[in-house]
């Protein structure tokens, strides 16, 4: 699909943009002040106080959730960073509640508030009680924030055919 965004040609890039030529930032950079603002908020997800493999958890649920080819490319490679194997990573996609066997329990939470905040836009008040239990409020405030930021994210990249990289 033809990009309704073209991202910006290298010549137009920012620092930042040359540190990290993805179609993300050179697309979403069309809108300077908008753009700028959202790299502030993304990163303060993106770096927050969750651990990462919780984090890379809850991101590519949502990417999946979503169908959300591009976080997914992107957020495939960081969740191995972040300690995720790559049946791990495949499991992400099953349809469905996972299954408590094939997940430890702080990893079958992470996924579950992914399920939840996408089906429903909320949590249930259990679920919300066991994420009381492993996470302080602000990790629990981050934890939403974030899976509702990636499905965010994976509307406006779908909308705006924004591509994969080439490799």
């Amino acid at each position: 699909m033809e990009p309704r965004v073209r991202p910006l040609p290298p010549e137009q890039w920012d620092d930042f943009q040359r540190d990290n030529p993805q179609n993300v930032f050179t697309t979403l950079g069309r809108h300077p002040e908008l753009y700028r603002a959202w790299l502030r908020f993304g990163s303060a997800l993106l770096y927050g106080t969750l651990p990462a493999r919780d984090r890379e958890l809850a991101i590519l649920r949502t990417a999946h959730h979503h169908g959300s080819a591009y976080e997914w490319a992107h957020h495939t490679r960081i969740g191995r960073e972040a300690g995720l194997t790559a049946e791990e990573i495949d499991a992400v996609r099953r349809d469905g509640p996972a299954e408590p066997a094939d997940w430890a329990p702080t990893d079958l939470l992470v996924l579950r508030a992914a399920d939840e905040l996408h089906a429903d836009g909320d949590l249930s008040d259990a679920t919300w009680a066991a994420l009381c239990e492993r996470y302080d409020e602000a990790r629990r405030i981050e934890l939403v924030m974030l899976v509702t930021h990636y499905g965010m994210l994976a509307v406006v990249l779908r909308t705006l055919r924004v591509p994969l990289e080439d490799g």
